[in-house]
């Protein structure tokens, strides 16, 4: 009877073990899976939109005296793009940030320093991007719903405090590397035509190499059926 009672509890343990098991994949598959689905879903490293259409994303940390050339040749070609702009550039530089508002360009979020986000605990993330935010909508009395992690870095604290704050991670699908010493406007007008596809976002610093690559880049693009256009307008 003593061994049958044992072998009675141990099937109990096993059964209970077993049934805490289930719940526990149920709970994963319900809440955990379901969420860095929807997280996925906030981050775009290209539209969604079937259409020739491609976006262009330029970040802005320094290079302020590139911007107003790049400026003139948006204007000229009838093009308005996203600047990515970091909380702290745009706090030294309020008068180009108007200006470059002016022209009607979308205003993304970079997060307040150009820091290393993916590196970063939730309430860091948080903070610098909502600082961020905070700086844009005082001077320009707007309010962003993208955020660029400075140089794609990112973790999940950064996408759970981008998702509080109600904002969409932006990546990129065609990255320039203009900022690097050896990028040539050659190198930065190839490494955009060759990759040129539907809905696709374009990567970019204002650069003396850039400012010389744009005007080929734009009127290649144009040839090509392509309308470029701001972040937003290839994202559903």
């Amino acid at each position: 009877m003593k061994i049958f009672y044992i072998k009675k509890q141990k099937l109990r343990l096993l059964i209970t073990i077993l049934v805490l098991a289930i719940f526990a994949i149920i709970f994963y598959n319900i809440y955990y899976k379901n969420s860095e689905e929807t997280f996925k879903e906030d981050i775009y490293y290209k539209g969604n939109i079937d259409e020739k259409v491609i976006a262009f994303a330029c970040n802005v940390d320094w290079g302020n005296e590139y911007i107003p050339e790049m400026l003139s040749i948006f204007e000229k070609e009838d093009i308005k793009i996203t600047f990515f702009v970091t909380g702290k550039w745009a706090e030294k530089n309020e008068k180009l940030l108007k200006n470059i508002y002016s022209y009607k360009h979308e205003i993304g979020n970079h997060g307040y320093a150009h820091a290393d986000y993916g590196k970063l605990n939730y309430d860091d993330n948080l903070r610098e991007i909502k600082k961020c935010h905070e700086v844009l909508n005082n001077i320009l009395n707007m309010e962003c719903k993208y955020f660029a992690p400075p140089a794609g870095s990112f973790n999940d604290n950064t996408i759970k405090a981008a998702e509080e704050l109600n904002y969409d991670i932006i990546m990129w699908s065609i990255d320039t590397i203009d900022w690097r010493e050896d990028s040539t406007q050659d190198k930065i007008i190839n490494r955009v035509l060759t990759q040129a596809e539907n809905s696709a976002i374009v990567l970019m610093h204002p650069t003396k190499e850039t400012i010389k690559a744009l005007p080929v880049i734009i009127q290649t693009l144009k040839e090509e059926g392509y309308d470029i256009v701001k972040v937003g307008q290839v994202i559903k």
